[in-house]
């Protein structure tokens, strides 16, 4: 968008509502914020008079709604509005650093579908002194400013990376620096798409560059804007309904009143998805409650019946696909990204659910739709009464990578109450656990769950004025409760009502009310405090996640435009609590849990160690919670140390299996008895919404790696010239003495280059573990070599007697013999190469 579009859409923000003001770095996501930094003031309405500031901040012009302020220290500084009117605006405490990272990483990429590859472009750039082009982030070219500052740190050292934060593989550029930019190639993937540009520890004019989180996969595609389609939305006045790809949240639909928008890079570009005219009647294209994304398109639900639109169709699903022609009540897809996971016995997992007040649906890739469930079923799973009445009250994906939670109404004489149970569903053992959890609510009573990212299943729900906290497997529950009208946010936000809720994985959720006044807490935290006020009450607004994981906001304007601004949460979040004056119980929580996933194979372990550093008397410590399958021992070792009043304990925490596999007698059996995945969430003992990163929340997969393959060293696939090879077996070589020698024709693309081996010499070969990554290590385990072709040509070393064998070992001929109905180059058994 141009910057006069964005001047027109942020006068549109201001043009009516209630009076606020807000404020903007230079730099995305507010990563810089500090004495270096232009900090932009903005206020909205018309009593404004002029801003207060304290001494060591400068403001450009005082009395300009819109004006610059820099603060020559850092700090907490208090700054404010002051209007003509009665009422006194908020005032903010910005926390304002003292930091060295004054300079970021600009980054392009140019997608080559022909071989696969992306090229990332780099340069480095002081949001300071950038072009509005790199600070609007559509610049295809470096400024002179940033050409001139990429070449000096060059010039000093500097050499950038790419580092992938799930597979840990490094790429570096091309060649040297040319024209202020480097080039790095980079394979299209989808299983390795969270990367981070990183750098050299290089300093000019004592400034270093911030390495940068982004998110790169295979190029996803928006559905374009075909002329003469119609415009497909919500019904008039009602709120934004958002989906976005769990694993690329930089993917997603919004469906507004007047419209539908997709945007594959976090609304920076984006696109109207319309439909064709005479499927959909006017009432019918109006009318969308729900919609999921997916990598087959996007799903809406409209009256009860699910739709498709894609790249070239938009279909109605019914009994055509396996799914009710109507009565659906709800869609929902995953709100947590594991790209890694174990399954034992399916061979997928589904994207998202289906569900009408009697059936639960699960869809797959390529639409593939299944029930996995009726309310007659869970009645004779749950041992319910068969005169009661049970119906699906709503359906939502755990944080678990496998599991899927039902919220079942449940009533004798469904006049005035309900009571609303849990039961979990694990797609890969396909087992239903009814959870200890019971909620009486009145009977037009609607709740919407929202489970969090966490290692045992914590769940909140609200209605439509408050929000239900579960922590701790639903055991420690209750209502979120705020300073004053015991948890009711209607009453703190001018009675309006809950319209969404968001966590990011960091532990921060925020509420938003339907009138954009917003509150925030952790997760944990019993109690949540009121955000100032950002956005008036007059713009449709949702919260989002960037690539980076940080929160923004998407606003829809009724003129048909959709706007993405970032919003400075952590900043926002340390004003309320500066006044509150709640502090952090701990100084700093460290640890060496890097990975979102961990793979233990048969013997191996896993060490980890946190760490916690608090004040003296406070007694602070480690928690380390799991939930999965009993698999694996654990134990922990805790250091503590002392020294002028302050404590640290380190806690290592060791996980591994000590299963005896040798001469049993069903090893298939002991082995699918002890695989199995775990989650694990490794946090301090207390927490405050003033306190960093406070989590870690991994999965443990026990089992075997399918990534892993074995092959002998030596042979490679590279190295030499490949071409028609053909060998020669004289038939007097060969077992059966066939009239005509055996022409072979070697196959490199399953043995790769021949390896070159003086005949005198001895030949032993020595198999290596690799992985994607690349060499693991030696096996150190004994194998069978044979030769395939049928000759006989060749003579052993040493008899059975010397090798110390205590029974005859097998021969070609007794092979042969079991093995009538397999090809002599199977006999032996499974082939590895």
């Amino acid at each position: 968008m141009s910057a006069s579009g964005v001047a027109v859409l942020l006068s549109w923000l201001s043009c009516c509502g209630s009076a606020l003001w807000r404020y903007y770095s230079n730099s995305p996501n507010y990563d810089i914020f500090s004495t270096r930094s232009i900090i932009k003031l903005e206020y909205e309405g018309t009593l404004f008079s002029e801003w207060s500031a304290p001494a060591t901040c400068s403001i450009k012009n005082k009395r300009l709604p819109k004006t610059e302020l820099r603060c020559s220290s850092p700090g907490m500084h208090a700054i404010k509005p002051i209007v003509s009117g009665p009422d006194l605006e908020e005032e903010r405490y910005l926390s304002v650093d003292n930091s060295h990272i004054c300079f970021l990483w600009y980054y392009k990429t140019i997608s080559l579908v022909h071989n696969l590859t992306q090229i990332v472009v780099l340069w480095i750039y002081d949001p300071e002194n950038a072009d509005p082009s790199e600070l609007l982030w559509n610049a295809n070219e470096p400024s002179l400013n940033s050409i001139i500052l990429s070449k000096q740190l060059a010039a000093l050292g500097q050499m950038p990376f790419i580092y992938t934060i799930l597979k840990r593989k490094v790429y570096f550029p091309q060649e040297r620096i040319k024209d202020g930019k480097w080039y790095v190639s980079i394979p299209m993937t989808t299983r390795d798409v969270l990367k981070e540009v990183r750098g050299n520890q290089v300093a000019f004019q004592d400034c270093f560059i911030a390495n940068s989180l982004f998110l790169l996969t295979f190029p996803l595609l928006t559905i374009p804007e075909i002329p003469g389609f119609l415009p497909i939305s919500s019904p008039r006045g009602s709120q934004l309904i958002a989906n976005w790809a769990a694993c690329v949240p930089s993917f997603v639909v919004v469906v507004a009143d007047m419209e539908t928008f997709q945007t594959n890079d976090s609304f920076h570009t984006w696109t109207r998805i319309r439909v064709p005219p005479n499927i959909l009647t006017e009432d019918e294209r109006h009318n969308v409650s729900d919609v999921t994304l997916s990598r087959d398109g996007i799903f809406f639900l409209i009256n009860g019946i699910l739709y498709l639109k894609n790249y070239n169709t938009f279909t109605r699903l019914g009994s055509n696909a396996n799914l009710p022609d109507g009565g659906i009540i709800g869609i929902t897809s995953r709100k947590w990204c594991w790209i890694n996971y174990l399954l034992k016995d399916k061979e997928r997992r589904s994207n998202m659910a289906i569900w009408t007040e009697n059936e639960v649906y699960l869809g797959y890739a390529h639409l593939k739709f299944v029930k996995i469930v009726t309310t007659e079923k869970l009645k004779g799973l749950l041992h319910m009464s068969p005169t009661a009445t049970l119906t699906i009250h709503n359906v939502e994906y755990t944080g678990h990578p496998l599991e899927l939670a039902l919220l079942l109404n449940y009533c004798i004489i469904c006049n005035t109450s309900k009571t609303i149970y849990l039961v979990i569903h694990n797609e890969d053992t396909v087992q239903w656990v009814f959870q200890d959890f019971a909620l009486n609510v009145s009977i037009d009573t609607f709740l919407i769950p929202y489970f969090l990212y966490s290692a045992m299943p914590e769940l909140l729900l609200w209605d439509k004025h408050r929000i239900y906290y579960y922590y701790h497997n639903f055991t420690d529950t209750g209502v979120l409760q705020t300073t004053t009208e015991f948890g009711n946010l209607s009453r703190l936000s001018q009675n309006s009502i809950i319209h969404n809720v968001l966590m990011d994985y960091y532990g921060n959720i925020v509420v938003k009310m339907e009138n954009n006044v917003m509150f925030y807490f952790k997760i944990k935290i019993k109690d949540a405090i009121k955000l100032h006020l950002w956005t008036n009450s007059t713009v449709k607004s949702l919260i989002s996640f960037k690539p980076s994981g940080n929160m923004y906001l998407i606003y829809v304007f009724e003129n048909g435009e959709i706007y993405p601004e970032e919003y400075p949460l952590q900043l926002e979040a340390q004003s309320i609590t500066f006044k509150t004056k709640e502090k952090c119980p701990y100084m700093a929580f460290h640890n060496d849990i890097f990975h979102f996933s961990y793979l233990l194979d048969k013997g191996q372990n896993l060490s980890l160690w946190a760490q916690i550093v608090y004040p003296e008397n406070i007694g602070l410590y480690i928690v380390v919670e799991s939930y999965g399958p009993k698999i694996l021992e654990i134990k922990d070792q805790i250091q503590y140390e002392i020294a002028l009043g302050h404590c640290s304990k380190t806690t290592t925490i060791t996980f591994s299996q000590n299963i005896n596999y040798e001469a049993v007698d069903d090893y298939f059996k002991l082995q699918y008895e002890n695989t199995g995945l775990l989650l694990v969430h490794v946090r301090p003992s207390e927490l405050a919404k003033t306190c960093p990163i406070s989590q870690k929340v991994f999965q443990i997969s026990v089992g075997c790696d399918a990534s892993k393959f074995i092959a002998v060293k030596g042979f490679t696939k590279k190295e030499c010239l490949q071409h028609d090879f053909f060998y020669i077996i004289e038939q007097s070589y060969l077992r059966d003495r066939p009239s005509k020698p055996l022409r072979v024709k070697y196959n490199w693309d399953k043995y790769g280059c021949p390896l070159k081996v003086d005949f005198r010499e001895k030949f032993h070969p020595l198999v290596q573990l690799y992985n994607d990554n690349g060499y693991v290590e030696d096996v150190e385990v004994n194998f069978i070599v044979w030769e395939i072709h049928g000759r006989d040509d060749y003579s052993f070393n040493n008899t059975m007697k010397k090798s110390g064998c205590l029974n005859e070992a097998q021969t070609w001929n007794s092979m042969i013999e079991l093995n009538k109905h397999l090809p002599l180059e199977e006999v032996w058994g499974p082939e590895f190469l």
